[in-house]
């Protein structure tokens, strides 16, 4: 740890959100001549992975759109050697990305809503959250773990900037407001309903631009004794698993618990205790209280998941260096599998339209060539076709009609929950094909 890492003002501040607007094609903000850290403004020299260009991963693309040309934008991940830090540029405003036509839904996966269920029974049972108490969610979603509280009659709020997926949430009573979180937000919020005894955040710390207005918000908005949750893809499960399909647009950041403890640290918040996840490929969750509250100590595994992460070398650049390599080498399994199925007459299919999916076909240039059709559990996806490859969206029963003779996973971190969805597969001898870390079929 560098005392100028903690005290240091960031050199770079990023423009603030602007109110939400319709517009036909997304916009591209103005961009520094040099890219440099979201967090604390040194200059971008080093590359994690260069994917080439890619269109917005949640972007669907709808019939009467199908001859029309979409933006495609650098995917780029480079490395702060300050602060380490990985990060993919800002070409975007987040009101372009995160609209009304949004289309991801967390209650559509069984799995994310039973982990959601649990969080709340742990978080009731450890800090005794009752409703006497406040909990507020940031990038709530549809409701999809507030409802678990509300269940309890506990108070809660969701602040959820994409206006079609925060009405969802409403109508499940769940009071939520239609507001990009910062520290503008924070303080309206603060103000009119109070402080939160609870601040969730899950999956939403990468997809913030402005890091630094995100969590002074954060810091904002905590009642003095409150705690705060983060859950977020680990780094360095990104690496050793070589996830690099979890790089997209929406999600500007990388984050290792090194990097996020600085980035706390700087704004007066404390990080107190970390749990290892399976989500997503394997996640963290950490649980941050004001510095200046001493009734939370800080538990023995903070130490020891910072000191694993700087022993697998997450403060040099060496660490970062030969991720690219690992990409290609995967995208050429991925393509050689398929050009082989392909060339024996098998057809083959995807399962779900998951951002993740869509970067890696995107960057593998796998199309219907190779795909005839993916499907997904999501009604509000049907219809419409993957972005830049035009694959087209039906609903699962597709695969039991056209009985295809592979099916590749593209959520391959919902593959339990969709193997078993999809068990009967096997009747006419159909298998299943999971992409990352490396190309494996299940019979």
């Amino acid at each position: 740890m560098t005392a100028s890492l903690l005290s240091a003002e960031p050199k770079l501040a990023v423009a603030g959100v602007q109110k939400p607007r319709r517009r036909l094609l997304p916009r591209p903000i103005a961009l520094a001549a040099e890219p440099c850290c979201r967090f604390c403004g040194e200059a971008l020299h080093a590359t994690f992975v260069d994917l080439g260009t890619s269109p917005l991963c949640e972007d669907f693309v709808r019939p009467e759109h199908f001859n029309r040309a979409e933006p495609q934008y650098p995917l780029h991940a480079r490395v702060c050697a300050n602060c380490f830090l990985v990060q993919v540029g800002e070409f975007l405003r987040p009101d372009e990305i995160f609209r009304d036509e949004y289309c991801y839904f967390s209650s559509y996966s069984t799995t994310w809503l039973a982990h959601a269920r649990r969080y709340t029974e742990q978080m009731v049972a450890r800090f005794g959250i009752g409703p006497e108490q406040f909990v507020v969610e940031v990038a709530s979603n549809d409701g999809y773990l507030l409802q678990y509280f509300h269940e309890r009659q506990i108070p809660v709020l969701g602040i959820e900037p994409a206006g079609n997926v925060a009405e969802a949430a409403r109508r499940k009573g769940i009071s939520t407001l239609s507001k990009f979180f910062g520290r503008r937000t924070a303080r309206k919020v603060a103000t009119t309903y109070g402080q939160a005894d609870l601040l969730i955040g899950n999956n939403v710390l990468a997809h913030v631009p402005d890091i630094n207005d995100f969590v002074g918000g954060l810091k904002i908005m905590l009642k003095p004794g409150g705690v705060v949750t983060m859950e977020f893809p680990h780094l360095l499960r990104l690496v050793e698993q070589c996830q690099f399909d979890t790089i997209y647009h929406e999600h500007f950041s990388y984050l290792s618990f090194y990097t996020v403890e600085r980035i706390f640290a700087h704004h007066g918040l404390t990080l107190f205790d970390v749990e290892e996840l399976p989500t997503h490929g394997g996640s963290l969750r950490i649980f941050a209280r004001h510095a200046s509250d001493h009734s939370k100590p800080v538990e023995a595994r903070v130490g020891e998941l910072r000191q694993h992460e700087i022993e697998a070398g997450v403060c040099t650049l060496a660490y970062y260096a030969e991720f690219g390599e690992a990409v290609k080498q995967t995208k050429r399994a991925l393509l050689s599998f398929l050009i082989e199925a392909k060339n024996a007459g098998k057809t083959v299919v995807g399962y779900g339209a998951p951002g993740k999916g869509n970067t890696l076909l995107n960057y593998c240039g796998i199309g219907t060539d190779f795909l005839d059709y993916t499907v997904d559990a999501n009604p509000h996806k049907h219809g419409l076709f993957l972005p830049g490859t035009r694959i087209p969206i039906y609903a699962p029963d597709r695969i039991r009609q056209t009985r295809p003779d592979f099916v590749l996973i593209l959520p391959w971190n919902l593959r339990a929950e969709i193997m078993q969805q999809m068990a009967d597969i096997r009747q006419w001898g159909g298998r299943f094909v999971v992409p990352i870390p490396t190309v494996e079929v299940y019979s």
